[in-house]
C-alpha cells in the first residue's frame, strides 16, 4: 500500500470512529435499556441510542467532544517510525476539517489553538494494525491513578485494594464523564505503565473474557458493585452506572503499587484498520 492510499484509509478510519459507537457497545446499551428499571435511566439510555442511530445515519459525529486521537499501531518493517507519524498527522488535518473534528489541541503556554495532536504508540509486529481511539475531555478528566497503600479508603496492597480504589474513582466521578463508563485498569509499579494500560484495556470489546479466570471472575464482581452504586446514566440514579470493567495486571517493583483507572464515557469512540 503506497503513502497516499494509507494516507485516505486513515482519513476514512477517523470518519468511521467519530460517527460510528463499535456494535459491542451498541449492543451493550440495548440490553442495558431492557434491564434498566429506573425511568429516567431508561429514557437517557434510549435517547443516547437514537443519537448513536442518527450520527451513524447522517456521518456525523456522535459528540460534539470529538476526542484526543490515540493511535496503537502495529507496526511491520514496510513502514518507519517517521513514516507514519507524517502520514498521520496529515491524515489528522483532512480529517479534522472533512469530517469535521472539533479542533482539540491547545498550546499550554500561549492558548493558541493548533487543530488535533494525536497520541502515537507503536510496537513492531509480523501484522500492520492500526486502532485508533477517539478520548473525550470529561471522562479522561475522572480517570485517575491510585498508589497503594492508602489509607483515605483503607486500600491495601492487594486484589481488595484494587477493588477499592475501583470504586473509590467511580464513586468520585459521579455523573462526570457521561456515565454508562467502561473502565479500564492497570495494575504494576510504573505510574507510566499503568496509565498507557489501562487506557489500552478501553481497545478489548465488552463481550470478551479476561484469559485469567481470577481476574475475569474479579471484573464481573466489580462491575456488579459498581452498578449498586445508583449513580445511573449521565448520573441521574439507576442501575447501570458501567456497561464492562477490564483488567490487567503486570510485575511491580517491591516499593511500588499503582493503579490505574481509565474511565471511558458511553460514547467510547474505538475502529481498526
Amino acid at each position: 500500500m503506497n503513502e497516499g492510499d494509507l494516507k485516505n484509509k486513515i482519513v476514512s478510519l477517523y470518519e468511521k470512529t467519530a460517527t460510528e459507537l463499535p456494535n459491542d457497545i451498541v449492543f451493550a446499551l440495548e440490553k442495558a435499556k431492557e434491564k434498566e428499571q429506573d425511568i429516567i435511566g431508561k429514557e437517557i439510555i434510549a435517547k443516547i441510542l437514537e443519537n448513536v442511530n442518527q450520527a451513524k445515519t447522517d456521518c456525523l459525529p456522535i459528540c460534539q467532544d470529538t476526542g484526543i486521537p490515540i493511535f496503537y499501531i502495529k507496526r511491520t518493517k514496510d513502514y518507519s517510525e517517521e513514516d507514519l507519524r507524517k502520514i498521520i498527522d496529515e491524515a489528522t488535518v483532512i480529517a479534522t476539517e472533512k469530517i469535521p473534528l472539533r479542533p482539540n489541541a491547545v498550546d499550554v503556554l500561549t492558548d493558541k489553538n493548533l487543530g488535533n495532536k494525536p497520541i502515537i504508540h507503536f510496537e513492531e509486529s509480523e501484522e500492520f494494525k492500526i486502532d485508533l481511539l477517539l478520548k473525550g475531555g470529561g471522562s479522561e478528566n475522572v480517570s485517575t491513578i491510585y498508589q497503594l497503600p492508602n489509607q483515605k479508603i483503607n486500600a491495601n496492597r492487594d486484589l481488595d485494594g484494587v477493588r477499592k480504589s475501583i470504586l473509590d474513582a467511580v464513586f468520585n466521578a459521579q455523573g462526570k464523564g457521561c456515565p454508562p463508563y467502561i473502565i479500564g485498569v492497570a495494575v504494576g509499579g510504573n505510574i507510566e505503565e499503568v496509565a498507557h494500560l489501562s487506557k489500552k484495556q478501553l481497545l478489548r470489546k465488552i463481550t470478551d473474557l479476561n484469559p485469567n479466570n481470577k481476574l475475569g471472575e474479579f471484573e464481573k464482581e466489580v462491575l456488579n458493585e459498581i452498578n449498586q452504586l445508583n449513580i445511573g446514566p449521565q448520573g441521574l440514579d439507576g442501575k447501570t452506572t458501567t456497561l464492562g470493567v477490564k483488567t490487567i495486571f503486570t510485575a511491580r517493583h517491591p516499593a511500588s503499587f499503582f493503579v490505574g483507572v481509565s474511565i471511558g464515557c458511553w460514547c467510547l469512540r474505538r475502529q481498526s484498520l
